[in-house]
């Protein structure tokens, strides 16, 4: 197994940071050139973009393409997920980033003819071979469980290194083929999603979207990840405007609202004789104030009679 000069005994950042007291910068680096940007942080201060640099990972040294100095984070986020960056890749590690993608398609290619050969039901989604040649990693998908023990072997044979077989869901195929969303933009997950939060239909709803599945479903078929976006902030909007269903007072008429429009801050509603009406919000904060306070008064005066009736007996 080949070992990049150093890995064993190469400490840490925050190791050398104590010890020679050295300032931490921070750059974006990407592992593909069509991959996402990844935060990593060095006490190397002249790095420029399009430079090959080693970062360390659990396993390795991994030369990576450097793509542009990035901004400390802010004091109350941890820069502890940033990778390290230890030092520049000498010649021999450049030359092995620069074939990285040459070896990736060759091994995906014997992967899927392996895979015809033997009838096995699934599909190779790509192949990822760590620099140093220390393992090759397939991601396929498939509906159920694979027994892929021969095809393991013709690999390991084939290539003479450790294999790995790593079946993924279709958000993370889209993930790493990557494409065009509806909004004309590249796909969020391509481009920074790190993770995959749980998308729910009720988000939808609270957005006021069309419930068509064609509308708010992504390339990968499946509940588009921009849902998660604003939902919150709809939420917290629709806390403060009134509920559907609940009568208004204006205009010497009761309504009923029908429809909450949280971005625009206003209500449609309709009245007993069937006429409509789009309320602002001036116009609906007036009609709950009033509300409130004829409720108020009304308690009021509950509260007082009580009090009255209260007297009155105990003079009987």
């Amino acid at each position: 197994m080949m070992k990049f000069a150093g890995q064993d005994n190469a400490p840490s950042i925050a190791e050398t940071t104590v010890s020679q007291g050295g300032e931490i910068h921070f750059y974006r680096v990407r592992r593909r050139p069509l991959g996402q940007d990844h935060l990593a942080r060095s006490l190397l201060a002249d790095l420029s973009p399009g430079e090959i640099v080693l970062i360390r990972t659990e396993e390795r040294l991994e030369p990576v393409t450097l793509a542009c100095r990035a901004p400390a984070p802010l004091p109350d986020k941890s820069a502890d997920h940033a990778w390290e960056i230890t030092r520049r890749a000498n010649a021999e590690e450049q030359d092995r980033l620069v074939q990285l993608p040459a070896r990736e398609r060759a091994a995906a290619a014997f992967c899927k003819e392996r895979i015809r050969a033997l009838h096995l039901p699934m599909h190779l989604v790509q192949a990822e071979c760590h620099a140093n040649g220390s393992k090759v990693i397939f991601y396929f998908t498939a509906e159920n469980r694979v027994d892929f023990r021969e095809l393991v072997k013709d690999l390991v044979h084939e290539f003479r290194t450790r294999v790995e077989m790593r079946q993924i869901g279709v958000r993370h195929e889209t993930q790493m083929t990557g494409g065009i969303g509806a909004c004309g933009r590249e796909l969020c997950c391509a481009a920074f999603l790190r993770n995959f939060e749980s998308v729910s239909i009720k988000m939808a709803k609270a957005q006021d979207l069309p419930l068509n599945p064609a509308k708010i479903s992504g390339v990968c078929n499946r509940l588009l990840c921009c849902l998660t976006y604003e939902f919150e902030s709809y939420r917290a909007i629709k806390r403060e405007m009134p509920r559907l269903g609940q009568q208004l007072y204006h205009a010497d008429k009761m309504y009923k609202v029908t429809r909450v429009l949280p971005m625009q801050a206003t209500v449609q509603a309709v009245s007993e004789d069937g006429a409509e009406v789009t309320l602002t919000e001036a116009q609906w904060r007036e009609a709950e104030n009033a509300e409130r306070q004829g409720m108020q008064a009304q308690k009021k005066s509950k509260v007082v009679g009580k009090k009255e009736f209260s007297s009155k007996r105990r003079k009987d």
